[in-house]
């Protein structure tokens, strides 16, 4: 049987402990049972870059699958309902709402999805807004690969989270200095 290791103490004593890690450091899912419930909101991006025939294919619509926005919409919708069944330490939620909204960037030739999730509840939503983004992305490419494989995906990231015991967060770089190798892509909180 193999043996599970302690996860070694930190020697920098801000730093948080991992929560989905148990005494023993095996992979656990957080106990959010005391937690009270408060309305929490997540907001997160995906950037997609395409070439500039398929970029004009997809805002004029003569993609061959069809309205290539009303399918990331959607696909990115269904799959932020089901994010716990994408990431395995994720709580099951009843979400109130998510909305994936997309805005092409002509000047660069990529397309932003941006997804808005929330809920009133004892556990934030920041994972169903990301795999919202992450799957409104995937499908952008699945609709257009035909035309270019060379799509390329990221950066995908939480721009803003609200609610519960850490409050407000908000992203403190653009999406340029986060596709930066090296970048650390944090932010302080907020009250």
């Amino acid at each position: 049987m193999r043996k599970t290791m302690a996860p070694k103490k930190s020697k920098r004593p801000q730093e948080e402990p991992w929560t989905h890690l148990d005494a023993r450091g095996r992979a656990s899912m957080v106990d959010v049972g005391e937690k009270s419930v408060t309305r929490r909101e997540a907001v997160a991006e995906a950037w997609v870059r395409l070439s500039p025939k398929v970029y004009e294919q997809i805002v004029s619509g003569k993609i061959a699958k069809g309205d290539v926005f009303a399918v990331c919409r959607v696909a990115g919708i269904s799959a932020g309902k089901r994010a716990s069944e994408w990431i395995p330490l994720a709580h099951p939620l009843f979400v109130e709402k998510i909305a994936v909204d997309i805005e092409p960037e002509k000047s660069s030739g990529r397309i932003r999805f941006i997804a808005t999730a929330v809920l009133s509840g004892k556990t934030g939503v920041e994972m169903e807004a990301l795999v919202a983004v992450s799957a409104a992305a995937l499908t952008l490419y699945d609709m257009c690969k035909a035309v270019d494989r060379g799509i390329v995906i990221g950066p995908i990231r939480l721009l803003r989270k609200s609610g519960g015991r850490s409050g407000l967060w908000m992203v403190q770089e653009t999406p340029e200095a986060a596709a930066r190798p090296g970048s650390r892509r944090t932010a302080k909180p907020r009250a």
